[in-house]
């Protein structure tokens, strides 16, 4: 199949499953690992597409990301253009880069931009670059939201990390129980658009311009609260020693990375599905470079991001509000 081929029937455009991922170029391997997992558990009787929102990918790596195009699985790009929206958010993110600041770049905020960018679509799938499927996306696409404009899964980070569960109930100030990760999303896109959501979190943005932990993420729960549908913790597992065999997506969120570090749970699900790509060799250089003076820096970031949602937690009251409808 040529690299050009979009993988899609035309003819078959309604029944199409929307995936989205956003990145950067220094992200399209780790991007690369989790579309191939993807193509290898799709339903052959479907049709599905792949959108990778950017930043300004380079060519080779287009190149390589859309040779994993399948007879039913297409690869498309869409840069991300300026636009009041945007510079609201990049001159957000300028002002929060530091020690612990894993999300100070807009490219965080690109899943946000997605109902007002393809209108076309009214459900759509958003999953991070550091995912791996085990099931097929389809199946997750075909999550009945109900009254809801978004369905993702409790955060499991902040429920087993007490720094993250005080910040999360006193500075974002919603209940931790009830916070969402916002790595795999199933969007209302057509709720979405109608509630104006991407004005909404720039108008917040604006408003409150908040020193806080996961940005965007926090924004969120805090702008769809009481309207996001709680996943199946099987399509946002942590990747554990025992996962269980019915898992059906693994994150590799935030700590241990396997492009970093070697020996770490479930590295074997990610390597298998890298091994399929173009970037594999590229992922492994990464690997053995991420030396020791690397992974100190990785671990005082971590211990930074944890000791700023302690500081941020002694708050009286939340310090984002959203009073909108």
């Amino acid at each position: 199949m040529s690299i050009f081929s979009t993988g899609l029937n035309p003819l078959k455009n309604n029944k199409v499953v929307p995936v989205f991922l956003t990145i950067n170029s220094g992200y399209a391997p780790y991007a690369a690992a989790a579309i191939h997992s993807l193509t290898q558990r799709v339903n052959k009787k479907r049709y599905y597409r792949v959108i990778i929102l950017h930043d300004g990918l380079n060519w080779a790596n287009r190149i390589r990301l859309r040779s994993l195009v399948t007879d039913n699985v297409a690869i498309q790009f869409k840069k991300i253009s300026n636009s009041l929206y945007l510079k609201a958010i990049i001159k957000y993110c300028s002002r929060r880069k530091g020690a612990g600041d894993f999300f100070s770049s807009a490219v965080y905020y690109y899943r946000f931009f997605i109902p007002r960018l393809f209108p076309t679509y009214d459900k759509c799938v958003y999953i991070d670059s550091d995912t791996i499927l085990r099931g097929d996306v389809g199946e997750l696409f075909d999550t009945d939201l109900e009254d809801n404009l978004m369905a993702a899964m409790v955060d499991p980070k902040v429920e087993v990390i007490p720094e993250f569960r005080a910040y999360v109930d006193k500075a974002v100030g919603v209940p931790y129980h009830d916070y969402c990760n916002s790595g795999v999303l199933v969007m209302n896109m057509k709720g979405l658009r109608k509630m104006k959501y991407l004005t909404a979190l720039v108008d917040t943005i604006n408003k409150y311009d908040a020193d806080l932990v996961a940005p965007d993420q926090d924004y969120m729960n805090v702008i769809l609260r009481g309207k996001i549908k709680h996943l199946d913790q099987r399509w946002n597992m942590e990747p554990v020693e025992e996962l269980p065999k019915d898992a059906k997506l693994v994150h590799f969120n935030l700590f241990n990375k396997p492009w970093h570090y070697k020996n770490v749970p479930q590295e074997k699900i990610f390597w298998n599905a890298a091994r399929g790509t173009g970037f594999y060799g590229d992922l492994k250089r990464q690997q053995e470079t991420f030396d020791a003076e690397k992974q100190k820096a990785d671990h005082a970031k971590i211990d930074a991001l944890i000791k700023k949602a302690a500081k941020l937690a002694k708050v009286k009251e939340p310090v984002i509000k959203y009073e909108g409808k």
